[in-house]
């Protein structure tokens, strides 16, 4: 039976999104991330057209990716207050449409400072995730949350894999072919939206104002830092966020130099990645979290990918494909667990006027380590040895370990969220 507090949350939960609205969800997640990776195939083709001295090209392309993650990271945590103040759904259009339009001055170029503007437009605006979070968790019931995050993450994966090779047939007729091919479909995916996309941020729960200093990425990390029941989730996020970054900066590196694969090798390892992720969060997660809890997957996941990372550090030393292949699988399996659960129970712990601001700023702690993170691999990879930034990215994760265990603390354990619900019977 239930207490008179209970029915009183339970009144004051959504009623759920309709299909509807978690098939345009799910289409505008696969979009971005299919547009993030439709134009790697191509972007040293491109650049290189604009780099006199050709041993530049490597450190132009770099700063065009880092310029994209500067702007995210700026970018996200006001996209977030400013969805809690106006409402998700306009500044999610705004967002879609400046991505298509960074696409366009990308696909025209002409000079090395117009792709670099196109990067920052694009990077200011493609810090959309933070509002599609937000609006999960304005539309969903608590126990629907981990479910939804998971298949958000499983067609990201998708997007992923696909994405490069759609950009590399595209390339036969040109190398700006990707880029309008991903601009004209997330135009027609942003129309869409605009006639059939729903408010989900009842006026009631907006916030009633928004200054300046609100917008500062800075001020919004500290404030959700502030938060004690979010302090060490945020935590946990990047102790997984900062050795994924070094992770995904050394492999290819680390491949070519200790087990001499080809780019062919390389590739079909990171579909390998892509498609245990899919069926992990397309499909598992939402079957596993009911049964084992999101705390409880976010620990294994934690633990599997401290595993992986061992694995693979140890081929700068030992240089033997099974440790890559089976660390890979660690690697892909942990982020299926991770990353629904830890999403879920994030989006479970903040209140309905706080949803863009809190994953705004979880978006700006990811933006942060995509920056510093492939900073801090390479140093370590040339300086102390190939090893040196999975390992570190083993301890770091270990830690995370602790930071949620502390964070369970701040939770309340009896939170549908937090524990797997009993067996009938």
């Amino acid at each position: 039976m239930n207490t008179p507090s209970n029915e009183a949350r339970l009144a004051q939960e959504p009623a759920g999104p309709s299909r509807f609205t978690i098939l345009f969800l799910i289409s505008t997640a696969f979009l971005n991330s299919l547009g993030f990776t439709i134009i790697s195939p191509v972007l040293p083709f491109i650049v290189r057209q604009y780099v006199g001295d050709p041993h530049n090209l490597a450190t132009v392309v770099g700063w065009l990716t880092a310029s994209y993650a500067i702007c995210q990271f700026v970018a996200a945590p006001a996209l977030g207050v400013l969805s809690d103040r106006f409402g998700r759904r306009p500044l999610l259009l705004l967002c879609l449409l400046g991505s298509v339009i960074g696409y366009v001055i990308f696909g025209i170029g002409g000079a090395l400072w117009v792709l670099f503007l196109s990067r920052i437009i694009d990077g200011l605006t493609g810090a959309n995730y933070s509002i599609l979070a937000a609006y999960i968790g304005d539309v969903s019931k608590p126990e629907e949350r981990g479910k939804l995050f998971g298949q958000i993450g499983g067609v990201v994966g998708v997007g992923f894999i696909v994405g490069p090779v759609i950009g590399g047939f595209a390339a036969k007729w040109g190398y700006s072919a990707p880029l309008y091919l991903a601009a004209v479909v997330l135009l027609a995916n942003t129309i869409w939206g605009y006639f059939a996309m729903s408010e989900s941020l009842q006026r009631q729960h907006r916030a009633t104002q928004v200054s300046l200093s609100n917008l500062n990425p800075l001020k919004q990390l500290r404030n959700i830092f502030a938060m004690p029941r979010l302090r060490w989730l945020l935590v946990t996020g990047l102790c997984y966020f900062f050795p994924f970054a070094m992770f995904t900066t050394e492999l290819a590196v680390l491949a070519i130099d200790k087990l001499s694969w080809t780019p062919q090798k390389i590739g079909l390892l990171l579909l390998l990645i892509g498609c245990i992720d899919i069926v992990m969060q397309g499909f598992l997660a939402e079957r596993l979290i009911p049964r084992f809890g999101e705390l409880r997957l976010t620990i294994a996941g934690l633990i599997c990918e401290a595993i992986a990372y061992v694995l693979v550090g140890a081929v700068a030393l030992t240089p033997q494909p099974v440790l890559m292949l089976v660390g890979i699988i660690f690697l892909a399996v942990g982020s299926g667990l991770l990353e629904p659960s830890l999403n879920g129970l994030t989006s479970a712990a903040t209140g309905p006027r706080e949803q863009g601001t809190v994953q705004g700023g979880n978006m700006a702690l990811r933006s942060l380590t995509n920056i510093a993170g492939p900073l801090v691999a390479g140093v370590l990879y040339i300086r102390l040895g190939g090893e040196t930034p999975y390992w570190l990215g083993a301890v770091v994760l270990l830690l995370g370990i602790g930071a949620i265990l502390l964070a369970a603390q701040q939770l309340d354990k009896r939170h549908p969220i937090m524990e797997a619900e009993p067996a009938n019977g």
